[in-house]
């Protein structure tokens, strides 16, 4: 009987990685292998640790990016034939706090994971997750954003997102690893971080809705323009991704087909909400020095080589994430405002 494929997973715990677990189970015999940090939060996988106990084909792997060896050590253990590579300081409002963490994290640590994989022997295909954020401050002759649009990235969690990018590429052209670049728009969900401004704004609103704060809701910039994806729909296209007829050094923007400012976006959750006498105020911490306001994707190369298309319509993402709030509200976790 051959062998079942194996995957290894960096940022296994995040709301990407812990989804992309959830739908490799459901449709695959791969064995999945995560990589995290020894004091990782694991909400996002509780319910998949008694598979873990079990060794029952979800198994985890401590190390740090940063840590060369422990990159190394966890590849070896792996041994994979799918790396997707995940995990990152991912919120570009904090990189401005955090930039040389955020550069050394998502550029150094890239580097790491693919350094680790071309000395390995081994000869996995590989998907660097890049971001829709490279293209920064796009003026709107280029819109829809297509994968040539030159990079003018906002922050620095933008700018480690460049490096992350060309690593990629780089590693595939150069030295001939299977290695593709995602730059993946707005995607959401169940899981969101709520650092990330639609799951902040879902998770006040479940607190209002519970007492637990006043209906005051805090906001930042609600001008920019977004174009939303369900995260369920984002681990599909990734696994497409590494199994369509992969070639190495390609690189591709995926998002979703609905777009609005993140204005009318609070606007639809707060039609769902229970309550009618929520206030909307602005406060200054929240807003970032530069922001990327028009990001509206171009995701015909993407469509074309994979047969790719979202599934899940916004109504539907909105509602599930406002969902997961309410329920993780009542069961009174994470009550700080962020």
């Amino acid at each position: 009987m051959p062998e079942r494929a194996r995957c290894w997973i960096t940022g296994v715990t995040g709301m990407v990685g812990s989804h992309l677990v959830d739908y490799l189970l459901e449709n695959t015999d791969w064995d999945i292998h995560g990589f995290l940090r020894w004091n990782e939060d694991l909400s996002n996988v509780e319910h998949l640790l008694p598979r873990v106990n079990a060794r029952d084909r979800f198994f985890l792997g401590y190390g740090d990016l940063n840590d060369y060896a422990s990159v190394q050590a966890a590849l070896r253990e792996a041994r994979p034939d799918y790396v997707f590579h995940l995990a990152a300081q991912s919120y570009p409002k904090t990189s401005f706090d955090a930039p040389l963490e955020t550069l050394q994290t998502n550029i150094i640590g890239t580097a790491h994971v693919l350094e680790a994989i071309r000395h390995s022997g081994l000869q996995p295909v590989v998907h660097v997750c890049a971001s829709s954020e490279v293209f920064g401050r796009v003026s709107r002759e280029h819109l829809p954003i297509h994968e040539e649009v030159g990079f003018h990235p906002a922050s620095p969690y933008a700018i480690s997102k460049v490096g992350t990018d060309l690593l990629g590429r780089f590693y595939g052209e150069a030295y001939g690893l299977c290695v593709m670049t995602t730059r993946m728009f707005t995607h959401t969900g169940p899981r969101r971080g709520d650092v990330f401004a639609e799951s902040t704004f879902a998770k006040q609103i479940a607190m209002i809705e519970e007492g637990l704060i006043p209906p005051v809701l805090k906001v930042g910039n609600l001008d920019s323009m977004r174009t939303w994806s369900d995260v369920r729909d984002a681990v599909r296209a990734y696994h497409m991704l590494v199994t369509v007829h992969p070639v190495p050094g390609a690189y591709y923007n995926i998002g979703g087909s609905y777009s609005c400012t993140v204005g009318d976006m609070l606007d639809h959750l707060l039609s769902l909400s229970t309550r009618e006498d929520i206030e909307v105020v602005v406060e200054k911490s929240r807003l970032r020095p530069i922001d990327a306001d028009l990001q509206v994707p171009d995701t015909t190369k993407f469509r074309e080589h994979t047969g790719w298309k979202p599934e899940i319509p916004f109504e539907k993402t909105m509602a599930d994430l406002l969902g997961y709030w309410r329920e993780r509200v009542g069961r009174r976790q994470h009550f700080l405002v962020r």
